[in-house]
């Protein structure tokens, strides 16, 4: 044991055990931190994916709802646009009647002034052929006197007949 070449080789192996514990310790630690890193980002990634998925779950929600609002949007306008055509047709019909009862009120009256002409002119002419009579039986003195009574009473006549 004497021969400095053994201990020399001992020396190096007790430095080499030595750096090489050092050196696993230095090794195992950036090991472990960079083990410790990538957990972290696979925890953060996964974190973010379950956010990704709540976001996207309440994304579709919320467009199923806006889409629920605008069929609904769309249900009330058409029961509305219904209701508005059913009102408008209301109101041509009325305006129709109305036109009509007005029209069917100016054939009445035109009727009415059609038949009272009638009645005048047959008047006239009655009081004229009864003129006529009575001046070929009657003097003129007397005809004058029946003339003027039967004339004064025909507008009578014809007030209580109607």
């Amino acid at each position: 044991m004497s021969d400095p070449k053994i201990w020399v080789a001992i020396s190096f192996l007790l430095f080499v055990a030595l750096v090489a514990r050092i050196g696993w310790r230095i090794a195992t630690k950036a090991l472990d931190a960079r083990a410790e890193r990538v957990r972290a980002e696979l925890e953060e990634a996964s974190r973010l994916r379950a956010e990704a998925e709540a976001m996207l779950r309440q994304a579709e929600a919320e467009r199923a709802a806006a889409l629920a609002e605008a069929e609904d949007m769309i249900s009330r306008a058409q029961a509305e646009a219904e209701r508005v055509a059913a009102r408008t047709a209301a109101e041509v019909e009325a305006q129709a009647r109305a036109r009509e009862k007005m029209a069917m009120d100016r054939i009445a009256a035109a009727e009415a002034a059609a038949i009272a002409e009638v009645r005048a002119a047959a008047a006239e002419v009655a009081g004229a052929a009864a003129a006529a009579v009575l001046r070929e039986m009657l003097d003129p003195a007397e005809e004058a006197a029946r003339l003027d009574r039967a004339v004064a009473d025909i507008p009578r006549a014809f007030r209580s007949a109607a």
